[in-house]
């Protein structure tokens, strides 16, 4: 192989299923989508200040739903609180931590209100992981993460494929979900 090959191909595992799988079956997500709630007492992103779980993170107008450490049962999520999670705690907080993006956190995010500008914030932060890690090239693969991550002895390529996991992962749930909208009877809730 030569160099950047396996830069390139780790790119295109993520880029791949962005295009051939993802990014159409998000095209049109109504906000009822977005905010629907299939179970009772599901988490959500939700105005400040009317949201019932231990802790609402954020720093504007809309907050996230959380507890540390989280229940168990893991208490069901909307759309809206996946996007947030994979939009902030999969790739914003990573841009940050590893390609000098702005910093990024639960408690400080300006969560979406809608599902369009939920889906802009989206694409910006894989803009900028997927231009991060064009960056790195070859020999940046092999680097390990450090401190930043838990398992700092682990290579950036592994952190790379966690992150393609975990995109493909929550992404793949928030389609199923929309799979499933349809053909319930109740509308969005909050």
């Amino acid at each position: 192989m030569t160099d950047n090959d396996w830069n390139r191909a780790l790119r295109e595992q993520w880029e791949f299923h962005w295009n051939h799988q993802l990014r159409a079956r998000l095209d049109g997500l109504t906000d009822d989508e977005y905010f629907w709630a299939p179970a009772p007492d599901a988490w959500s992103v939700r105005p400040r200040g009317s949201s019932a779980a231990p802790v609402q993170a954020g720093g504007g107008e809309f907050t996230i739903d959380y507890a540390f450490p989280a229940p168990d049962p893991a208490p069901f999520t909307t759309i809206a609180w996946r996007l947030g999670h994979v939009i902030v705690g999969v790739l914003a907080m990573r841009n940050a931590a590893h390609f000098g993006a702005p910093a990024a956190s639960y408690e400080t995010w300006e969560y979406a209100g809608d599902a369009a500008t939920a889906l802009d914030q989206l694409e910006t932060q894989l803009d900028v992981w997927l231009a991060g890690l064009r960056g790195l090239g070859e020999a940046g693969l092999l680097v390990p993460v450090g401190e930043k991550e838990p398992y700092p002895e682990a290579s950036t390529a592994d952190l790379v494929l966690h992150i393609h996991r975990e995109l493909i992962h929550h992404l793949s749930e928030v389609c199923l979900l929309r799979d499933l909208h349809p053909h319930t009877k109740t509308g969005a809730t909050r």
